[in-house]
């Protein structure tokens, strides 16, 4: 059985990037990585609740993904990512016995468009910035 290390972030992006494996079933190890919390955030919010804020993001991310998987007839390990992605890596290469990792991250700058790049009152204050310079 082959067996595949992926880490991913958007269970929309990921289900399109993951290839369909051909020959025998796969196991998939998942590894859910959590979007990084603001400074001004993490500033105001306890650590044990960050921490189920995880918990809970991975849970709808892997309730999206694994029930597909599944239904191929794959296996599926699922993990939360919690500290640094390369030390992790390490660790699940030596115990899952791969070498195949699969990184189906959604890019930074994929979804950011000039709608949701430029928030409206930032767009309001070029523009009067503009109609001052004008003057």
């Amino acid at each position: 059985m082959d067996k595949v290390i992926v880490y991913l972030d958007d269970p929309a992006y990921a289900c399109q990037q993951m290839p369909a494996r051909d020959g025998g079933p796969t196991h998939w190890v998942l590894v859910a990585c959590a979007p990084r919390m603001t400074h001004r955030v993490s500033k105001w919010v306890s650590h044990s609740s960050r921490e189920n804020w995880r918990a809970r993001w991975a849970d709808k991310l892997f309730q999206q993904v694994v029930p597909g998987l599944r239904a191929r007839g794959d296996d599926v390990t699922a993990v939360l990512a919690r500290g640094p992605l390369p030390e992790l890596t390490r660790v699940l290469m030596a115990e899952h016995g791969t070498e195949q990792v699969l990184d189906v991250r959604r890019p930074k700058g994929d979804d950011a468009g000039f709608g949701s790049r430029w928030a409206p009152h930032t767009l309001l204050g070029v523009g009067a910035a503009l109609i001052l310079a004008l003057d």
